[in-house]
């Protein structure tokens, strides 16, 4: 945990899930109920706990009443619901729920859930999705094919918790790579993600933060031209569209700069009071 807290990324998830063998639960909660807290904290600290209706998670949940992580990562969950049960035994514990981040995917009837989440946005710090756990449940072989790419029904899952997330106005988190040794195939799955609409992404090892942020990073040039369509549009309110360098640009290109720049601005600002960099939550 603490070679974690000096990687670089945005904020740490403290397991207690899947990482933890089950006879290790216990002992796992005093490493990061002792964790939490230490002051003053260099990142927001969230903590996966066990699902809710396996009993392990109530145990968790009791184990930190005395420790205020930022937030909580909520594994098989299963839309609505699940958070806003997980807020009634916060609640019952006199513990504040912080941002609560879903794993939305990790079941086949999770999958048909993704819609609900704007309806308890207020509660989220975001959202992201998994593939094992959900190969596991419909008896896939792989969730990729030779090529190292998702297979179509894990791609499809993939663009769904993308636009849920977004829907929801909440922070879309993309799932991790794995193979952490494998430099060239997470720097091509990390600017995929950024490309795709993504706003960070989960690392399963701290070798994998500076390049996951240097992914969702927008280049200078990228900026720079996000500026200039804003201005452009700011001289010509009644513009519908405009030439700019040679291209045709209008509304959505607009609403793409607009958004570039409320990010750069929100990351700047962030990074100004907590000293953190863009787009990486490492596990």
């Amino acid at each position: 945990m603490q070679k974690a807290a000096t990687s670089g990324a945005d904020a740490l998830i403290l397991d207690l899930e899947d990482s933890v063998a089950a006879e290790r639960k216990n002992d796992a909660r005093v490493h990061v109920a002792t964790f939490l807290r230490r002051q003053p904290r260099s990142n927001p600290l969230f903590v996966r706990i066990n699902p809710l209706s396996s009993g392990l998670g109530d145990q968790d949940l009791a184990a930190l009443a005395e420790s205020s992580p930022d937030g909580w990562v909520l594994p098989k969950a299963k839309g609505a619901e699940s958070v806003i049960e997980l807020g009634r035994r916060l609640t019952a514990l006199q513990m504040p729920a912080g941002g609560i981040l879903p794993i939305a995917t990790e079941t086949a009837a999770a999958v048909f859930k993704l819609g609900e989440y704007a309806s308890v946005a207020g509660h989220l710090a975001g959202l992201t999705w998994g593939a094992e756990d959900l190969s596991a449940a419909v008896g896939a072989v792989s969730v990729r094919g030779p090529d190292g790419r998702f297979t179509s029904p894990y791609e499809m899952v993939r663009a769904l918790t993308l636009f849920a997330a977004h829907a929801a106005s909440v922070q879309a988190i993309d799932t991790v790579y794995p193979a952490f040794r494998d430099r060239a195939g997470l720097i091509e799955y990390a600017k995929c993600g950024a490309r795709d609409g993504f706003t960070g992404m989960l690392a399963i090892h701290p070798d994998q933060v500076a390049i996951i942020n240097a992914a969702f990073t927008p280049d200078p040039e990228r900026v720079a031209r996000a500026r200039r369509i804003v201005e452009e549009f700011k001289r010509h309110p009644d513009a519908g569209v405009l030439n700019l360098d040679g291209e045709m640009v209008d509304a959505p290109h607009l609403k793409r700069a607009q958004r570039l720049l409320a990010q750069i601005e929100e990351r700047d600002s962030a990074s100004a009071e907590e000293g953190t960099n863009p787009g990486v939550a490492n596990r």
